[in-house]
């Protein structure tokens, strides 16, 4: 055995490779070398001897477990290991173990449009009233319950006025109808393959008998069901090493439980920790940001974070006065950086909390000329004549696939409509067939006009050629279906812009296809083409060679890395988001979000806010993010480019240009932060979301005395003046709120609003 891969692995990292059978919990931070851990852990297990079909490696992202994939190869040669995504390990488990749970091995996964449409009709069916709930939010409810691995007979919905009973009915109702059309949505991956593992122990000792060693990276991401997995696959041989960072975990929103890599030693009590605390990707002042940020959180595994890189420059805060300033600021560094030769396009990104807020840069950037790139992965396929193509490739692979069904008969458009197919869906639904099925019946013609025979008669021919085209690749069976269904032919006849675009998107389709046929030279098949299409996440259509700047969110940026990085936004209610400051747990999850999109950055960091920002409608005076006032201030550069008070509420009136910007960042957001004293300068304040919350210990300062003219801050609206103050019916303050252009009507106890103190005179 060479093992020439431990050379140059620190002490810590080696130990994690080389450790032999038990218990293993890697605790990685930040650009601390987890992916080589994996990679060489693996490359050793080989070498030591374990076969490859024995060894499972489970990720989050199809990116990483790719990049994966390919390190193993390089390091020893060696196929044949299952390394992936947990829904895509799970979709491979579910085909082979389908009839265990009523399904065929040909299902559809549904995304969310599909899976909406599912639900709808469930809705219908249980008469469940869409008068507290939206469809939106039953969706959630049901998203929550298989999470937790709650079938529909044990659902628990949280505070609804709706019976428990319909809420279970139409839990039922869903779950009937994707079985029907033998389809699942993307929870039912992991929910389906749990239910198999706890209710057929052959099976499940089958399974941990073949994968003697698992690996779970990001562990700290994974939810119950995902949790639960891992657990049945490690009973007979509790081989499983999980690597991961409590203080980069980002996806409680979306069912992720802290607890599972916390309570990781109470689960395993002989488990052996490893902690990575060397960074080698960021510079010294950039991580001493992050970790100063990050040891403010309570639920965490403590660490310390350091590296041998250079120091670098300081962490910049830049001010602007708005959201076009801030993205056109950023717009203009990097065209002077790039021009300057200094940097390519491709060293650069810019993340922020929200999609949205990706508009005025993507304006910017194009007035600027700088070549971008929005990384959303799952957007392309979203695309109506991308979701057009599918719908024809899912109903060849599933003829119950009704919602496929559904999209093709209407493109491209015949002449039969919508009413046409309400008559094929009742004559399926009386003799429970698909809607496929239906349309090869004769009673089903019958019923129909002479009129509507002809066209759907056409049409059902055309389905049946389709589903006899022979595979033979993915590109190749594409083609075909583009000529024989007529949909190339119907946007080329369109001849509009519109349609010249979407047959631009048709041929990056095809390019994907071919792809897909490159990467598995041996044929691949269309349901595993499908499969990948389904489990698509944002990172894995960016590709890190094209130059261009990459735009993205901060749950998108995790696992990336850039030499440059702006964060845009940091202002209560957007950073942290809305109303997280209401909970702990949601409060310090937004701390993390930020955290990772700090340590994404190699060389260079910018933190950027507006003054006034356009959201939802309505042009608000934000408020400072409480987060910025957690930087060390050693360590941080502030630059106000705004022109106007930055949220600054002056004690005493001076022009802009004479107020000071070096403020003491080292006290932490309990405090006031005040100026450096200089007589030239007067006293100023800047006020923070968090002191607009009403505390214990302000219940024995003294208030501050209310009239009209005083200034009041609200969580929502920012900075306002009181204009009158009334006390019949109740005390209450008529507030002008400057954002807003009108006035509220307030009680002065509300929590959401501080009456600002005037400076003594």
């Amino acid at each position: 055995m060479s093992f020439s891969y431990l050379a140059g692995l620190t002490e810590a990292q080696k130990y994690a490779v080389t450790f032999g059978e038990g218990p293993l919990l890697v605790l990685a931070g930040p650009g601390s070398g987890k992916t080589r851990v994996i990679t060489c852990r693996i490359a050793f297990l080989l070498e030591a001897g374990i076969r490859p079909d024995q060894i499972l490696a489970l990720t989050f992202t199809n990116k990483a477990a790719q990049e994966i994939v390919d390190r193993v190869v390089s390091l020893t040669g060696q196929k044949g290991i299952w390394i992936g995504t947990f829904h895509g390990f799970c979709a491979r488990l579910l085909r082979r173990y389908a009839r265990l749970v009523g399904l065929e091995e040909n299902f559809t996964i549904y995304d969310e449009g599909d899976s909406l449409r599912v639900l709808r009709r469930a809705v219908e069916r249980a008469q469940f009233p869409l008068v507290s709930h939206s469809l939106s939010d039953v969706a959630a409810a049901i998203h929550r319950a298989k999470n937790q691995l709650q079938l529909p007979e044990f659902f628990m919905p949280k505070d609804s006025a709706v019976p428990l009973e319909l809420w279970r009915q139409v839990y039922a109702a869903y779950q009937e109808e994707l079985r029907r059309q033998n389809a699942v949505d993307f929870d039912d991956l992991l929910l389906h393959v749990a239910r198999i593992l706890g209710e057929h122990p052959d099976i499940r000792g089958e399974l941990d008998d073949r994968f003697r060693f698992i690996l779970v990276d990001e562990y700290q991401d994974t939810n119950l069901a995902q949790y639960a997995i891992a657990r049945a696959l490690a009973i007979d041989y509790p081989n499983l090493t999980v690597t991961g960072d409590p203080d980069q975990s980002i996806y409680r929103w979306r069912g992720a439980t802290l607890r599972n890599i916390l309570e990781f030693e109470k689960d395993y009590p002989h488990v052996t920790v490893v902690r990575l605390e060397e960074n080698y990707r960021s510079t010294g002042r950039i991580l001493r940001v992050a970790d100063a940020l990050i040891a403010r959180n309570r639920l965490r595994k403590p660490k310390h974070l350091f590296t041998r890189n250079p120091e670098g420059r300081p962490v910049r805060v830049l001010i602007f006065k708005s959201e076009q300033e801030e993205a056109l600021g950023i717009a203009e560094e990097i065209s002077r950086a790039v021009s300057s030769r200094q940097r390519r396009f491709r060293d650069f990104a810019v993340f922020f909390r929200l999609n949205v807020l990706s508009r005025p840069l993507e304006t910017a950037f194009r007035q600027s000329g700088v070549p971008y790139q929005v990384v959303n992965g799952t957007e392309f396929f979203r695309r109506k004549e991308i979701q057009d193509l599918l719908a024809y490739l899912r109903i060849v692979v599933n003829p119950r696939d009704d919602e496929a069904f559904a999209r093709i008969c209407q493109t491209p458009p015949r002449t039969f409509g919508v009413r046409t197919l309400d008559r094929i869906r009742e004559f399926a639904r009386q003799r429970g067939l698909s809607l496929a099925e239906a349309i090869q019946e004769e009673d089903l013609f019958r019923e129909l006009s002479p009129r509507m025979r002809k066209p759907l008669c056409e049409f059902a021919e055309m389905l049946r050629k389709l589903m006899e085209i022979p595979y033979g690749g993915a590109e190749a069976f594409v083609r075909t279906i583009l000529d024989q269904s007529g949909y190339l032919q119907y946007l080329k006849a369109e001849g509009t812009p519109e349609a010249q675009e979407r047959l631009a998107n048709v041929e990056e389709f095809i390019s994907v296809t071919r792809q897909f046929d490159l990467r598995h030279p041996g044929g691949g098949s269309l349901e595993q083409f499908l499969e990948e299409v389904a489990l698509a996440s944002d990172p894995d259509r960016w590709d890190e060679t094209d130059d261009c700047v990459a735009l993205m969110t901060l749950h998108a940026a995790k696992g990336l890395e850039f030499p440059v990085v702006y964060i845009v936004g940091l202002e209560q209610g957007l950073l942290p988001y809305e109303d997280s400051w209401r909970d702990m747990e949601e409060l310090e999850e937004e701390r993390r979000l930020l955290f990772v999109g700090i340590t994404r950055a190699r060389e260079e960091l910018t933190l950027t806010r507006a003054v006034y920002r356009e959201f939802r409608g309505q042009r608000r005076l934000t408020i400072p993010s409480p987060f910025l006032l957690e930087l060390p201030r050693g360590e941080v550069e502030i630059e106000d480019r705004s022109e106007e008070q930055v949220g600054f509420v002056l004690e005493a009136t001076s022009p802009v240009e004479e107020r000071g910007q070096n403020f003491d960042l080292a006290r932490g957001p309990e405090c006031f932060l005040k100026q450096e004293e200089n007589p030239r300068k007067p006293e100023g304040r800047l006020y923070l979301a968090k002191e607009l919350l009403p505390h214990e210990a302000d219940k024995s300062a003294t208030e501050v005395p209310v009239t009209a003219g005083s200034l009041v801050l609200h969580v929502d609206h920012g900075l306002g003046r009181v204009v009158e103050v009334a006390e019949d019916e109740g005390e209450w303050l008529e507030v002008e709120f400057f954002a807003l252009g009108r006035h509220l009507r307030l009680s002065p106890t509300d929590p959401r609003i501080r009456i600002l103190p005037r400076k003594n005179t």
